[in-house]
């Protein structure tokens, strides 16, 4: 960088940078020492210049001087002003020199430079995660302290940071100026609409680097990333359990609380999310939007893809402790269980019979109600479950899958193979 030396004849030792006087050079030498010689008296930061400290005590008495003449924003500090203003101008002075990007202020473009490094030197203390920004770093502690000190006061609401708290007011304003062209959605934020095109353009620009998982949203691939570090900062204060998200501490909430306001209107059931009534009606509409890439198979919700996929890969990341066993879901685990512990929690009211899982219970209801929900479509037979149907349907079709490996016979019920096997070993014992 050429200085004119002649106008600016004091030079820093360390970067080169020229000042016109001593003092001003002097302030400068405490960018490289980290000297911060004026401390406030209300929260003990420290700063560098006397007019920096001027400016941050601002905060505490709440003192805006300087006003835009356009919008009426008011700021502490005449340079906070001077940004601001460049949001009505549109002027973006400086560039990144890695990717091009332009910003209005030195601090922003500081912050995306970041982004390029991988820098993030702010570390949480108590769960270990790093930030690139001091002020990330202290909204991320009250998720810990539990702290929300901004509050709404239309409905009492608490937040952890005032651009969440001013986000929450569109609630309350209806204030939807954004418009997606393609299904007519209204937004209240670009980033939102931004956001929200991304479900029709099926982009996922945030990917994992652990598992390759792909998302559209950078806060979802924060919470991905917690399923490989095992980090859940949500805790239920009720029953301790912990979760990866806030969404899914509030949808466990209900568990205790037995609120299921969402109700089918179809056959009535009632759900505590919204989600899973829309879920459940897929059932009754037959809809099964989600595709498996491998086989064709089509599911009514993501969630069910997901563990159908572990088919085709052999993942079954939840082993029992006590015999090894390793299974697909969480459900199952738990289930088999309790082929150790010998419990059985569900119970028919009609007969005293206990049953292990819940579906179980529910099928041995149809020999007390003769509910028959799965009907042939050829000869109108009707059948208790799904996999009788099944085997029934071979009668039509002639489908013998079972087939024994020494005389060829076929059949269309593995039991019907096994009692079949029965006879060969008993030709095999009066050969003796």
């Amino acid at each position: 960088m050429l200085t004119n030396t002649k106008k600016k004849p004091c030079v820093c030792k360390v970067c080169g940078s020229t000042f016109s006087y001593p003092s001003n050079l002097k302030v400068h030498m405490r960018i490289h020492t980290g000297e911060k010689p004026f401390n406030c008296d209300l929260c003990s930061s420290a700063f560098s210049q006397k007019s920096s400290l001027q400016i941050h005590r601002r905060t505490h008495t709440g003192e805006k001087p300087y006003a835009c003449e356009i919008c009426d924003a008011a700021f502490s500090g005449k340079s906070a002003l001077k940004v601001h203003s460049r949001t009505h101008t549109g002027e973006k002075p400086y560039h990144c020199q890695v990717c091009g990007s332009a910003f209005s202020g030195i601090s922003a473009l500081k912050i995306h430079m970041q982004t390029h490094t991988g820098e993030k030197p702010f570390s949480c203390e108590v769960c270990g995660s790093t930030f690139s920004q001091k002020f990330s770093l202290k909204m991320h502690l009250r998720i810990h302290s539990g702290e929300k000190p901004y509050s709404c006061e239309i409905c009492g609401l608490a937040f952890y940071g005032k651009s969440r708290l001013k986000i929450h007011m569109e609630v309350h304003s209806a204030k939807t100026p954004y418009v997606c062209g393609v299904c007519d959605s209204k937004l209240s934020r670009k980033s939102a609409l931004k956001m929200h095109m991304r479900i029709h353009s099926g982009e996922k620009p945030y990917s994992c680097e652990v598992c390759g998982s792909a998302f559209s949203g950078k806060p979802s691939l924060n919470i991905h990333m917690r399923t490989h570090t095992g980090e859940k900062p949500y805790h239920c204060e009720i029953c301790s359990s912990s979760f990866y998200s806030k969404s899914n501490l509030k949808i466990h909430m209900q568990t205790h609380m037995n609120e299921k306001p969402y109700a089918c209107e179809v056959c009535g059931t009632a759900f505590s999310v919204k989600s899973y009534l829309k879920g459940h009606m897929r059932t009754h509409t037959g809809e099964k939007p989600h595709n498996c890439r491998v086989c064709g198979s089509a599911f009514s919700q993501k969630y069910y893809l997901k563990i159908h996929m572990r088919t085709h890969t052999g993942e079954r990341p939840y082993p029992c402790k006590v015999c090894g066993s390793a299974f697909s879901e969480k459900s199952k685990l738990k289930s088999h269980m309790r082929t150790h512990t010998g419990e059985k929690p569900h119970a028919c009211e009609l007969c005293q019979s206990t049953f292990a899982e819940k579906s179980k219970l529910n099928l041995h209801m149809r020999i007390h109600t003769g509910e028959k929900p799965f009907s042939c479509e050829v000869c109108g037979s009707a059948f208790s479950q799904k996999s009788n149907l099944k085997k029934h349907i071979r009668t039509h079709t002639g489908d013998r899958p079972y087939a024994c490996d020494i005389c060829d016979a076929a059949f269309s019920i593995q039991s019907t193979l096994k009692s079949h096997m029965r006879s060969h070993n008993a030709e095999n014992l009066n050969a003796y």
